[in-house]
């Protein structure tokens, strides 16, 4: 028998097929190739999709075609992490170590005039940044509200007159907040707390003494009840267990010496009112909606305070 010799081939003749390699690892055989480019993809290349394999390069695309998620609000779903929430948490929690800093050995932390004794007193800090019309400051100069200090509107929401008073705060926000954080998103939960804050501290500017202090993140958390009310409702879920502890609340607020009343009062309208323009914001254009339903009411608070001020110092 005669023996030859020639190259490897198929029964045709050609040249023997080759195996496939990962186009990202080319020394690695595959039969697997991504569902989306067909190219191989070796299992370290492979990522889970709905239907097979996808490579790296395409799931990156996927990702930046698809729209992220919305919550019904139009809010990011980041909110549901309540990053905001704890956030404003941990503020408070920081501005209430620099108060007691602050008090150097006075009654700050526990003990003195709130609540029957129960909550702190006034430290330096509190008297710097308490919602105040008009009075003279301790070092006998005139200040408050009246007098330009405008930052105290703002800062009162987050100064409180001892541990027991934030405690009890953080601990409603803790509740109440990461359930709206994940309805509306961070950034619209931003605005209602700020805004709701802001409105309790400019009914205080408005119906107080004006010699009278007022400090607590209270205005911003009773906006938070009026605004759960709200949006559940929106939501079409169960608000019967929400009305006895806003009902017990506003017994409190009403019965307990050295509470603020308006500062309650002021922060449950407008946080109602700001979660009504962010809850029944029409789909279209929702966003810029409720955008200017909340510049609206920072312009109307604005406003009251300009009138205010000018029965002060008229």
């Amino acid at each position: 028998m005669t023996e030859r010799s020639g190259q490897a081939g198929d029964a045709t003749g050609g040249p023997a097929p080759t195996t496939p390699v990962c186009y990202r690892h080319p020394d690695r055989e595959t039969y697997v190739r991504c569902t989306r480019c067909d190219r191989p993809i070796c299992p370290e290349c492979m990522r889970d999709a709905s239907v097979g394999h996808q490579c790296p390069e395409c799931v990156s695309e996927g990702r930046r075609t698809v729209r992220p998620a919305r919550t019904a609000f139009g809010g990011g779903a980041a909110g549901r992490q309540g990053y905001v929430t704890k956030t404003l948490i941990a503020l408070n929690a920081l501005v209430m170590v620099l108060s007691l800093a602050s008090d150097r050995g006075g009654l700050g932390a526990l003990g003195g005039s709130g609540l029957g004794g129960l909550f702190g007193d006034s430290t330096p800090l509190t008297d710097w940044g308490a919602v105040l019309g008009q009075a003279i400051l301790p070092d006998h100069t005139l200040g408050g509200v009246a007098q330009g200090q405008w930052y105290r509107l703002v800062t009162a929401m987050f100064l409180h007159y001892g541990l027991p008073h934030l405690l009890l705060n953080m601990w409603a926000l803790w509740v109440l907040g990461r359930t709206l954080e994940a309805a509306l998103g961070p950034l619209r939960f931003l605005a209602l707390y700020l805004i709701a804050g802001l409105g309790g501290n400019v009914a205080v500017y408005l119906f107080s003494a004006p010699n009278q202090p007022a400090v607590g993140a209270s205005t911003a958390i009773f906006g938070l009840f009026a605004a759960i009310f709200v949006i559940m409702r929106r939501l079409g879920r169960d608000t019967s267990a929400i009305v006895p502890i806003l009902v017990i609340n506003l017994i409190f607020t009403f019965t307990v010496p050295g509470i603020s009343v308006a500062g309650h009062l002021g922060g449950l309208v407008v946080g109602a009112l700001m979660a009504l323009v962010l809850a029944y914001a029409p789909r279209m254009r929702r966003t810029a909606f409720q955008a200017a339903g909340g510049a609206i009411l920072l312009v109307a608070l604005l406003g009251l305070v300009l009138v205010r001020t000018a029965a002060l110092t008229g």
